[in-house]
């Protein structure tokens, strides 16, 4: 039995913002700016993917924040990509992010420098949406994470809210 190739790729990516709440973009090979992310890998949650794609793409460590938007188009003639986009607070905010080889370059855009950028509509209504959105977050080892004036643990290793509110401390619950 032979399998038909899907219609759409899934792709997931996230807006991260600096300290200094500039968004983090990456220069792909169309010569386009775009959010850090990939493709949706089997078994794979949209949030688990947009975590480890971060990670992979910058170094840094974040959380899967909000939804923001989800939109299909086609970068280039006969290749469909359905793209989901979250709002990712950062965890490690003090570290430099550092491009991988996936990308030409790696860059950290004001808000008011936004508009000169190339990039796709969507990547660009999804960094709107979390620019207005975007909780506070503080991140405090062996705390985890402060967002909006809650605290919340997180997994080791996984960047992600615990899903138990009666834990205080950093926890290793799965």
């Amino acid at each position: 039995m032979t399998h038909a190739r899907p219609a759409y790729s899934v792709y997931v990516r996230g807006v991260t913002l600096s300290l200094d709440l500039r968004v983090l973009l990456l220069l792909n090979e169309r010569d386009e700016w775009e959010l850090p992310g990939g493709r949706l890998e089997r078994g794979e949650s949209p949030e688990q993917c947009v975590v480890r794609e971060i990670a992979e793409e910058s170094g840094w460590q974040t959380m899967a924040g909000p939804l923001l938007d989800v939109w299909s188009h086609e970068p280039e003639p006969g290749r469909s990509v359905l793209t989901v986009t979250y709002g990712c607070p950062v965890l490690t905010p003090h570290a430099t992010p550092v491009p991988s080889d996936e990308h030409r370059q790696l860059g950290l855009f004001s808000p008011n420098e936004l508009h000169r950028v190339r990039m796709h509509e969507g990547c660009r209504n999804s960094v709107t949406a979390w620019l207005k959105a975007a909780p506070t977050v503080r991140v405090r080892a062996g705390q985890g994470v402060l967002m909006d004036g809650r605290w919340g643990p997180t997994h080791p290793g996984t960047a992600r809210a615990c899903p138990s509110p009666a834990h205080s401390m950093c926890c290793a619950c799965q």
